[in-house]
């Protein structure tokens, strides 16, 4: 509060000073500037009252205020607006990482509501939901000229009952209904695992949990490998991540970064700007970094992209990111409810917004599809080693014929991998080829 105020105060004293010389016009300009506001405000006191007496059917006051007031924050962009009483606390609880509902992270876009990502392992997720789908109707109720908030509401409702929600997906030609059966969702923020020698951090959000279940799941996976000489390197999986909370997306960065800015923000007020730099100390001991992301990666997931990749401590891999470079901050109001406002932008270390942009991966790799089983049997080739009579190798001694086979056997896992999720086996293998230049320097 004494930031403001001191703002004011000195936002007054150069008032005094310039009208001091310039008065007349300063004077004029002010006065006008006010008339027009009042005659504006005296306009829409007009027209509530004429809509109150004189609407064919009786409305709610109160309603139709919190429709006017949320029109007014919904026309500045697509990610400011009023959150009622009610919204205001489902959002707390979603920061907190466990909440009723259907698992997506939605936006609006030419009055649809857009999927920016499904949440891992909720039923929209379940039910086949992807980034980028137009959700058209609810229950076969169109949601064309409703609000963002609305349009959510219409989705909430008791954990256990079915939804229908109409889909349009790029690439397919024909809208289809998706059935999904809302749940309690909770989220495990961060999942960690071992794919090879590579530790794989799959972070699907960023909660109050995020940062916490980063550090102790990069450890337990590093145990379980059997010790940092057994790890070559960290995968971040940040794809379809909404984002979530800045300050996670600061300790995430900071977790691989020794020092250096990680994001700063710039708001309409010189002073109102922040720097955020990263304290000494790397999780990953230095090990190579490969980060995925995709279209479904927006906000903070695309601030810790941008601030790996800026600082090349990372490779970046997959497709360019969702773009939204802005800083909303939550403003609780009178009546208990808040307003979500755009307040700021953000820059990554090199001083890029990616607003509307996105980051681009330092390696473009696309998603295939599963390949059928058949068609995987018919890509074997024969060798040497087929055919009947060869000559055995008798260069190699037992010991190193026994690790041969164990790399020839985790390869063949590793091509197993591209089958199900080719962008990760891709990122597992670059870190493999990583980490044997890092040992060779």
């Amino acid at each position: 509060m004494k930031k403001y105020m001191m703002a004011a105060i000195g936002g007054t004293l150069a008032g005094v000073l310039l009208t001091s010389q310039i008065a007349g016009p300063l004077i004029a300009d002010e006065t006008d500037r006010k008339k027009s506001t009042y005659e504006q405000l005296d306009l829409f006191g007009d027209i509530f009252e004429r809509i109150r007496s004189q609407y064919v059917e009786e409305v709610d006051e109160a309603d139709l205020i919190e429709s006017a007031i949320n029109g007014m924050l919904t026309s500045l962009d697509p990610h400011s607006s009023y959150l009622p009483p009610k919204d205001f606390d489902n959002m707390q609880v979603q920061t907190r990482g466990e909440f009723g509902g259907l698992g997506i992270e939605v936006t609006q876009e030419d009055g649809y509501v857009k999927v920016v990502s499904p949440i891992d392992g909720t039923p929209a997720d379940e039910a086949g939901m992807e980034a980028g789908d137009f959700i058209t109707h609810v229950n076969g109720e169109a949601i064309l000229g409703l609000n963002l908030n609305e349009a959510v509401e219409l989705m909430r409702g008791p954990v256990g009952s079915e939804i229908i929600i109409t889909v349009v997906r790029q690439g397919v030609d024909e809208p289809f209904d998706v059935s999904i059966i809302r749940d309690t969702i909770k989220i495990a923020a961060v999942k960690s695992r071992v794919e090879g020698s590579a530790v794989v951090l799959r972070i699907s959000s960023f909660t109050d949990q995020t940062y916490p279940d980063l550090q102790s799941g990069l450890k337990k996976a590093i145990e379980e490998a059997g010790g940092p000489e057994k790890i070559n390197g960290v995968i971040l999986d940040l794809r379809n991540n909404p984002g979530g909370l800045l300050n996670q997306a600061i300790l995430v960065s900071d977790a691989f970064l020794d020092k250096g800015e990680i994001v700063s923000t710039r708001g309409r007020d010189p002073q109102d700007s922040e720097r955020y730099n990263a304290a000494p100390g790397d999780l990953a001991q230095g090990m190579p970094i490969v980060v995925l992301i995709n279209g479904g990666s927006a906000s903070a997931s695309e601030i810790v992209a941008g601030a790996l990749q800026d600082h090349r401590r990372a490779v970046i891999v997959g497709t360019k990111s969702f773009g939204k470079g802005s800083v909303q901050t939550i403003m609780p109001l009178q009546g208990d409810g808040a307003m979500r406002l755009t307040t700021a932008r953000y820059y990554t270390p090199s001083g890029r917004s990616i607003q509307s942009l996105g980051v681009a991966p330092d390696i473009i790799v696309e998603q295939r599809p599963p390949v059928a089983e058949e068609e995987a049997n018919t890509r074997k080739q024969r060798t040497e080693a087929d055919l009947r009579g060869s000559l055995e190798n008798d260069s190699l001694t037992e010991d190193e014929r026994l690790q041969l086979e164990e790399e020839r056997r985790l390869q063949s896992e590793a091509a197993k991998k591209r089958e199900e999720d080719y962008q990760l086996a891709y990122a597992v293998d670059l870190l493999r080829g990583l980490s044997v230049l890092q040992k060779a320097n």
